[in-house]
C-alpha cells in the first residue's frame, strides 16, 4: 500500500489533533510531511517529536525562533514562518493531502495554494469559503483539486449525496438539505439572560469539543449561518432550499431529502474523527477509534426550529449570502472581531449579531472579482467593526 502524505495546517487545534490521533492508528496509510500552528511552539514540538514532519510552520517569526530551539537536536526538520510558509508547504508537491484546520480568515491564503496546486483538501476552515465563495470553487475546478468537506455536517451531507452529483444536486434528485444543529449552550436561555453569559459558558459546549472561537459560534449559531454560506457553494445551491433544524442530541449531523420522498441522514456519535477518517481514507471507510452509536441508550431525537430573535445571527448570514459579493466576507470578518473582544471581557454575548448587523451596513458591498479584492475588504470590515464595538462601549 502507498502511504498518502498529508500536510496538517492547524495542528494544535481540535481539528488538527484528532486528524492526527487517527493518524497515529494508521502508519501504515498514512504519513507527515508538514505540521503547522499559530503560536503553541511548545505544543508543535510534542507533535513533530512524535511525527517527525520534514517542515514545521507556526505563525510568526518568534514562534518559529522557539520551535527551531526546541528542536534544536532534530536538525532535519526545517521550521518555516508566516503565511510563506503556510502557503508554501500547503502547496509542496511532497504532500499529496491537505488538512486545512486553521481557524478562520487567516486560513484563506494557504488553502487557496492547496486548491491550486492540486490537493486532496480536506476543508475545516469554513471561513474561507464563506469569504471567496465563486471565486475558491472556480480555482477548485480549473486545478482539479479534490475538495472533501470535514464539518460533520458538510460531510454528512457529502456522504448522502451520490459521488458524482455532488455539484449537482438538483440533477440527483434532491430536493432539500437539511441542516441540523445543536442549538448550543444556550438553547432554552432567556433573552434576558443571554445578556449576562460569560466566556466559559459560552465554550462549555454541551456535545462537541471544539476550540474557543467556534464554540462562541456555535453558541451564537454564526457557526450554523456559516456553514448555510459554506453549503450553498459546496452542494451548488441557495439558502430557500436549505432548512436549518435544531437537535441538540447532535447524533444526525444533517440530512438531505430527494423528490421521491427519501431522506437520507448520516448518523454518528459527535466526534470528529468520524468526518475526519471518512475525507483521508474516502472512498475507502478506516477505524477512527469511534465508539459504536447506542441507539437505544438515547432512546429518542427531537428537533426544532432555530429562534432567530434569539440568535439573530444565523439571519444575518443568509441575509449576507443573498447579498453576494464581498459581503459574506464583511460579515465573517465583523464576527471574528466581534467574538474575539467577547472571549476578552470587552464585549457582551448578545452585542455580537450587533457589531455585524452595524459592520454589514456600513462597510460598502463590492463584487468579489478577486482574492485582492477580498483581502481588502476584510481588513475593511474588521477595521468598522473595531468603530462599532467603540460605539457601543463609550
Amino acid at each position: 500500500m502507498v502511504k498518502r502524505s498529508v500536510t496538517v495546517l492547524g495542528a494544535t487545534g481540535s481539528i488538527g489533533l484528532s486528524t492526527l490521533d487517527v493518524i497515529r492508528r494508521h502508519p501504515d496509510r498514512f504519513s507527515i510531511y508538514a505540521l503547522t500552528a499559530s503560536t503553541h511552539a511548545e505544543e508543535l514540538a510534542v507533535l513533530c517529536r512524535e511525527f517527525l514532519p520534514q517542515v514545521a510552520v507556526m505563525a510568526d517569526a518568534a514562534a518559529a525562533e522557539k520551535l527551531t530551539e526546541l528542536l534544536s537536536d532534530l536538525p532535519r526538520i526545517s521550521v518555516l514562518s508566516g503565511e510563506p510558509g503556510l502557503c508554501e508547504v500547503a502547496s509542496a508537491p511532497q504532500a499529496c493531502t491537505i488538512m486545512a484546520a486553521i481557524v478562520g480568515a487567516a486560513g484563506l491564503a494557504p488553502t487557496l495554494a492547496a486548491v491550486r496546486a492540486g490537493k486532496r483538501v480536506l476543508l475545516a476552515n469554513k471561513e474561507a469559503l464563506v469569504m471567496s465563495g465563486k471565486l475558491f470553487m472556480d480555482a477548485v475546478a480549473a486545478s482539479g483539486a479534490e475538495l472533501l468537506p470535514i464539518d460533520s455536517e458538510h460531510n454528512a451531507i457529502f456522504q448522502c449525496l451520490p459521488a458524482e452529483k455532488v455539484r449537482d444536486p438538483e440533477g440527483a434528485g434532491i430536493t432539500r438539505i437539511l441542516l441540523t444543529a445543536s442549538g448550543g449552550p444556550f438553547r432554552e436561555t432567556s433573552a434576558q439572560d443571554l445578556r449576562s453569559v460569560t466566556p466559559a459558558q459560552a465554550c462549555a459546549h454541551p456535545n462537541w469539543s471544539m476550540g474557543q472561537k467556534i464554540s462562541v459560534d456555535s453558541a451564537t449559531l454564526m457557526n450554523k449561518g456559516l456553514e448555510l454560506i459554506e453549503a450553498c457553494w459546496l452542494f451548488n445551491t441557495t439558502p430557500d432550499r436549505i432548512e436549518v433544524h435544531v437537535h441538540p442530541e447532535s447524533i444526525i449531523h444533517s440530512m438531505v431529502e430527494y423528490v421521491d420522498g427519501s431522506v437520507l441522514a448520516q448518523l454518528g456519535s459527535p466526534d470528529m474523527r468520524t468526518p475526519i477518517a471518512n475525507g483521508l481514507a474516502w472512498p475507502e471507510r478506516i477505524d477512527a477509534a469511534v465508539a459504536p452509536l447506542d441507539l437505544f441508550a438515547i432512546g429518542r431525537f427531537h428537533f426544532e426550529r432555530p429562534d432567530l430573535l434569539r440568535f439573530p445571527c444565523l439571519r444575518l448570514a443568509a441575509e449576507a449570502f443573498e447579498l453576494g459579493g464581498t459581503a459574506p466576507a464583511v460579515l465573517n470578518a465583523a464576527n471574528e472581531v466581534a467574538v474575539s473582544e467577547f472571549l476578552k471581557g470587552n464585549l457582551a454575548f448578545t452585542d455580537i449579531p450587533v457589531v455585524i448587523e452595524r459592520t454589514l451596513s456600513v462597510t460598502p458591498v463590492v463584487p468579489a472579482d478577486s482574492f485582492d479584492t477580498i483581502f481588502a475588504k476584510n481588513s475593511e470590515a474588521r477595521q468598522q467593526a473595531r468603530e462599532q464595538i467603540r460605539l457601543l462601549t463609550v
